[in-house]
């Protein structure tokens, strides 16, 4: 990362939180649910391919939502969700390693593990199907992605611009997320993934995240070429089921 880099007081908090962290006692050895096989098999039951996130928090959400996480995670699937994100990160997001766990062990989606991991050993802490990489944070993107990889994770890669997408794809990602949040202003502009999605290849699965909140949206984005979305907010606002269910079900609404 270019300590040169302008990023929002937050978020810099979030890091700094995340150097702090350690890592797993023993390396850790998974064996994962695949993440693009849950997303065909929810296009072939005409769902839109969701991850929904089990959030309680967040910097830019206002409370905090303290429903046990497993009935969430389970309210999620039933709505129609394809694979789940589920947070780790504890300061800011009120996340916790030993919630993955129990909604890992209560579904059978993929399981994305949602953090800031700046290095190896923060591999080690929690079994999943899936880590997220976020590549403007990370010197050296492509050892963290060999890392995970060599546990059996597969790899989500997130990207906010061009050069983080190549970046990405130097590294060998072939899922890769396009998050709609500029985090140096915590601005978001769904306009960042219509900008960016031409650039992929069409053999990276491509999933756009944050900023999606109704199903104009979900059409929005599946019509920029989002292979799926990462839905967080808008899902935990509310009633989760009937949330998950109207925007997995998005495409096949009317236009209003």
């Amino acid at each position: 990362m270019d300590d040169d880099e302008e990023i929002a007081p937050a978020v810099e908090s979030i890091l700094s939180a995340a150097r702090e962290r350690g890592g797993g006692e023993s390396r850790l050895s998974v064996s994962p649910r695949s993440l693009p096989d849950a997303f065909a098999a929810a296009e072939a039951d005409g769902r839109v391919p969701i991850i929904a996130e089990v959030k309680p928090t967040s910097p830019t959400t206002d409370g905090e939502r303290r429903d046990d996480p497993v009935a969430l995670a389970e309210e999620m699937v039933a709505g129609g969700a394809a694979a789940l994100s589920v947070l780790t990160e504890p300061e800011h997001f009120g996340g916790s390693p030993e919630a993955l766990t129990r909604v890992r062990e209560a579904v059978d989606v993929p399981v994305l593990r949602k953090d800031f991991l700046l290095h190896e050993a923060q591999l080690d802490v929690v079994e999943a199907d899936v880590v997220l990489l976020i590549a403007r944070f990370l010197d050296d993107l492509p050892g963290m992605v060999d890392a995970a990889r060599e546990r059996g994770f597969q790899v989500l890669v997130e990207v906010h611009d061009a050069a983080e997408l190549e970046a990405a794809l130097d590294a060998g990602a072939d899922i890769v997320g396009v998050n709609n949040r500029d985090l140096a202003k915590l601005e978001v502009d769904l306009g960042t993934f219509e900008q960016i999605a031409p650039e992929a290849p069409d053999d990276v699965t491509l999933i756009a995240e944050s900023g999606v909140s109704t199903p104009a949206d979900v059409r929005r984005m599946r019509a920029a070429g989002a292979d799926a979305l990462l839905v967080g907010s808008a899902i935990m606002d509310g009633s989760v089921r009937a949330n998950t269910e109207t925007l997995t079900r998005a495409e096949s609404q009317e236009e209003p």
